[in-house]
């Protein structure tokens, strides 16, 4: 059984939300984009979502003493690349899948060259963005380095879950965790970093950065061991996508490796880490706290 969430409402946590689709809708209207390509970036980007990653990089930032709205250009910076996976993704070579927020994903909705150049689009704004926020230029080279190796990393990873070339060396288990955290834990911990490196500055040896990373680590392969576990219990009216496709594509995940009951004590220590990780952080951390228990019990 999984831990609870946090007591402290969640309506704080989802507080920035509509500042968050704000930076996001603003962020598209730049000039001289085809109007078609626009629409199609728009369609993936302002098209609902649970704005995870950006959540992440506001509350990292208040964690870690600043604003959480310091966080902007990253927040921004990081939702385009996770658009831009996705999109990327859902394409007949990779998943081909139909479905993506209860909606035709972007290549059934606008076709397939669209889609390919709709992600091309948010891959390079994100670091358009970042390029040119109005931070300190140390800060922002490291903003620039921190979001570049996680956008590599999470390639790495879909080649590896998709395509395959994982060392034959490596156990079924520690090949999960190779794809899980390249894949999926690259991105939220650069959500994560990036977030609080808005509020430290350039310090990457920051105590609060080394403390914020720990939770994101944890964070990050928990919500992908949970994303396995949704594949195979929940239904796709529940979820608004696909379910049941990961073990027919013959993909490793934890229910099939581990089974469900190990999955979810997995699930269970993870979740305790991550609290650990921002427990000297104090009350500024309690949205990260919230969220963690939510990211470990969610059913979508």
């Amino acid at each position: 059984m999984t831990s609870r969430p946090s007591r402290a409402p969640s309506s704080a946590v989802f507080a920035p939300i509509p500042a968050i689709e704000k930076l996001l809708d603003r962020s598209t209207r730049a000039r001289g984009t085809p109007p078609a390509l626009a629409g199609a970036v728009r369609y993936a980007l302002v098209g609902g979502g649970k704005r995870l990653r950006p959540l992440l990089a506001w509350h990292c930032s208040r964690a870690a003493g600043g604003t959480g709205r310091d966080a902007a250009p990253a927040l921004v910076a990081v939702e385009y690349i996770h658009a831009f996976s996705l999109v990327h993704d859902d394409l007949p070579a990779i998943d081909n899948d139909d479905l993506r927020r209860g909606r035709p994903t972007l290549h059934i909705h606008a076709g397939e060259a669209m889609a390919v150049l709709a992600g091309d689009a948010m891959l390079n704004q994100a670091f358009v963005v970042l390029a040119r926020a109005p931070r300190p230029p140390a800060l922002v080279t490291l903003l620039l380095e921190e979001l570049a190796g996680a956008t590599s990393a999470m390639i790495a990873g879909q080649v590896y879950d998709t395509l395959g070339g994982l060392p034959a060396s490596l156990s079924p288990v520690h090949r999960l965790r190779l794809i899980h955290r390249n894949k999926t834990g690259a991105l939220l911990r650069a959500a994560c970093r990036m977030g609080a490196l808005c509020a430290i500055g350039p310090k990457p040896r920051d105590p609060r950065l080394a403390a914020i990373t720990r939770y994101a680590d944890a964070v990050g392969l928990m919500f992908q061991i949970v994303d396995d576990l949704i594949d195979v219990q929940q239904s796709v009216e529940h979820t608004g996508k696909r379910t049941h496709k990961d073990s027919g594509k013959g993909k490793l995940t934890y229910p099939g490796v581990l089974g469900v009951e190990a999955s979810q004590r997995e699930v269970e220590r993870l979740h305790k880490r991550a609290l650990a990780a921002v427990r000297k952080l104090g009350p500024r951390a309690e949205p990260l706290r919230v969220l963690a228990g939510l990211l470990a019990t969610r059913t979508r």
